[in-house]
């Protein structure tokens, strides 16, 4: 069993958090655009809805984002 230090076990989960950006920005557009472009073929508003939920996800992407951001932000902070 492999024992690292309180350092460098915060540091690989502060790692850990912002890896996790890119990936919640993308799916949180992604997830939009899936859902806009569902509602628009099922009502025929092609491309109203698509464009509402893409910018809803980038919204919830940019939020969790900075939710991310304040979380490593505090992990960087507590070992001070």
């Amino acid at each position: 069993m492999v024992r690292f230090s309180k350092q460098r076990a915060r540091q690989a989960r502060q790692v850990g958090i912002l890896t996790a950006i890119p990936f919640v920005l993308l799916s949180g557009a992604g997830i939009g655009y899936l859902i806009g472009s569902w509602l628009d073929r099922r009502f025929g508003t092609d491309p109203a809805l698509v464009i509402v939920f893409l910018l809803l996800g980038f919204v919830a992407g940019g939020r969790e984002t900075y939710r991310l951001i304040q979380l490593a932000s505090k992990e960087d902070s507590s070992k001070h």
